[in-house]
């Protein structure tokens, strides 16, 4: 089957029936082959993966909405994801823009928007993923527990089955998730978290306008969100100025970003080897010490 018949059974299975007058891959598919697909109708943003893990971009879509539910910042429209001969696919609306002066800004404002938006508890109702790994949920009465339990352990098991936990890495480790309560909070409250926030999970749209794509969401301590965005980087000081004026930082945050940033070092180390190992281990020296 050819990739077109395919783009236009994506069409089909959202309801849009009229011929693809236009279709070319573009740039930024590291997970999955995505397209802009012009029909007789409008133009689409479609990402297609084989043989995706279930749920996938069920997830995805989901993460979407939840986002745009809050009115707080945008995200692209979903118009629905379906699967056929081993593919799966997700249609989202096309969006093309370029920044202005102004976007930064409105990036932080949008975030601290979303991250003043309140759950019922910590975590999420349902399963996600975090790039191509499971992200196993629930709800937790308490912050410090979630990010135990539903974020560092898994990833630790994961790693470990992998060989890349060595004796004296998981020892430390383990050492550190029984006194995470030394350092996280435990009176934070649940916010909505896009949960995957680095420089490549945003767009500027129209007039320069910002919207957040490819989301991971959970509620949880919005430090948890601008601890990732300060791991590899991307964002202006502006970005950081305008959301601190909505949502301030404690002043023991930067006690407490590597280790929020820990996770996400050890969804890397999972995802691409030891090369992230020397990095898991500098926030383990942080915090472990020898």
């Amino acid at each position: 089957m050819t990739k077109e018949i395919m783009l236009q059974m994506a069409l089909e299975s959202i309801g849009d029936h009229s011929p693809i007058r236009h279709w070319r891959r573009v740039s930024g598919g590291d997970i999955n082959d995505v397209y802009r697909v012009q029909s007789g109708k409008q133009t689409y943003f479609i990402k297609m993966q084989r043989f995706p893990p279930s749920g996938f971009f069920a997830a995805e879509q989901m993460g979407l909405e939840l986002i745009r539910q809050a009115r707080a910042i945008n995200v692209p429209h979903t118009f629905g994801f379906g699967e056929a001969d081993d593919w799966g696919w997700l249609v989202l609306e096309w969006i093309e823009g370029a920044e202005t002066e102004q976007t930064a800004e409105q990036l932080g404002r949008g975030l601290a928007r979303l991250h003043q938006c309140r759950g019922p508890a910590f975590g999420l109702d349902r399963d996600t993923y975090i790039g191509m790994l499971p992200q196993r949920n629930g709800w937790y009465g308490r912050w410090p527990d979630y990010y135990r339990d539903a974020r560092l352990r898994p990833q630790m098991t994961r790693a470990a089955a992998r060989g890349l936990l060595p004796a004296k890495r998981r020892k430390r480790l383990e050492w550190l998730l029984e006194r995470l309560d030394q350092w996280l909070p435990d009176d934070c409250f649940p916010s909505l978290l896009h949960g995957d926030l680095w420089s490549g999970n945003w767009i500027p749209g129209p007039d320069g306008v910002p919207y957040l794509t490819d989301p991971s969401v959970l509620y949880g301590h919005h430090e948890f969100e601008i601890a990732f965005t300060e791991l590899f980087g991307g964002f202006p000081s502006r970005f950081y100025d305008s959301y601190r004026e909505l949502m301030p930082l404690s002043a023991d945050y930067h006690d407490r970003k590597p280790l929020y940033q820990l996770f996400y070092l050890l969804v890397h180390l999972n995802l691409f080897g030891e090369t992230y190992g020397n990095a898991v281990d500098r926030v383990l020296d942080r915090y472990a010490g020898e």
